[in-house]
């Protein structure tokens, strides 16, 4: 009798996680969806259900006369997201090295501030972003938004790059160190590609949510350096024009090839999870 409970206790515990889990798939997949139907609308504006159907809008898009702003936007942001990642990928893999082995108490308090961006709301970090650098006598621009990025997205990397060195085998940099390699030999040869999947996912990471950054762009920005989620910010306040949806697409459909490369080839969920 008592095993027979438990199997429904079970059998009632796999359904709740199994609905719980369906609604929060509905709750992700469907605004995607919307989105995607929504710019092959042969309407003038953003309408749902989608009136028809037509590329007008992804033609309009790619026009480069009657996109620029667009275009221009696209570009700065593609700008911050790899020169931000690009740096970022040195510092933090830098900065595990230093400290995913290290017990030190002053190496978790370290760890601590590194990561703390990801805790703090991003508008309040844009805003102290904004009153440091203006107190330092910096105005908004390019450079300036490059390094918020930065602070915001380099501790994805600093993490699936510690996960990585937590798992690698301390006997392969004795071996190393007993045939007489030196250190640089050993981080060249031994332990840099065996960490190369959590610095590739790491980067991945922090490419998107740099992309995809509103807070730190808004206040760091100025006319001629807004990105792209503030121009399509701009664009949904103004017009409602149906490109926000078709940029919307564009920004679906290369994320999702980006990350079947990046599971293809360095494991992206089992990176997240570790």
């Amino acid at each position: 009798m008592t095993g027979r409970r438990h199997s429904l206790l079970d059998v009632s515990y796999s359904l709740v996680i199994g609905g719980i889990a369906i609604v929060a798939l509905l709750v992700i997949v469907s605004p995607v969806v919307i989105a995607l139907m929504t710019s092959f609308t042969e309407g003038r504006s953003l309408k749902f259900p989608p009136q028809g159907f037509s590329f007008q809008w992804y033609e309009l898009l790619f026009d480069p006369s009657k996109s620029r702003p667009i275009h221009r936007a696209a570009g700065n942001s593609l700008e911050v997201a790899a020169l931000s990642t690009l740096i970022g990928v040195v510092l933090a893999t830098m900065a595990a090295l230093a400290l995913a082995r290290n017990r030190a108490r002053s190496a978790r308090v370290a760890d601590n501030l590194f990561m703390s961006p990801l805790v703090l709301p991003g508008i309040a970090f844009g805003l102290a972003a904004l009153v440091y650098f203006s107190t330092l006598g910096f105005r908004p621009s390019l450079n300036l938004m490059i390094a918020g990025h930065l602070m915001v997205t380099m501790p994805f990397i600093l993490r699936t790059t510690t996960a990585s060195l937590s798992q690698l085998d301390p006997a392969l940099h004795d071996s190393s160190r007993s045939l007489g390699a030196s250190w640089f030999y050993t981080l060249r040869r031994v332990t840099l590609p065996l960490i190369y999947p959590g610095i590739a996912a790491g980067a991945f990471l922090a490419f998107m949510a740099s992309i995809d950054n509103v807070p730190v762009s808004l206040f760091l920005s100025n006319a001629r350096t807004d990105t792209l989620p503030i121009r399509m910010w701009g664009m949904m306040e103004s017009t409602l024009d149906v490109r926000v949806a078709a940029v919307s697409g564009v920004l679906i459909a290369c994320a999702f090839v980006l990350m079947l490369i990046m599971e293809w080839t360095v494991g992206l969920t089992r990176r997240m999870r570790d």
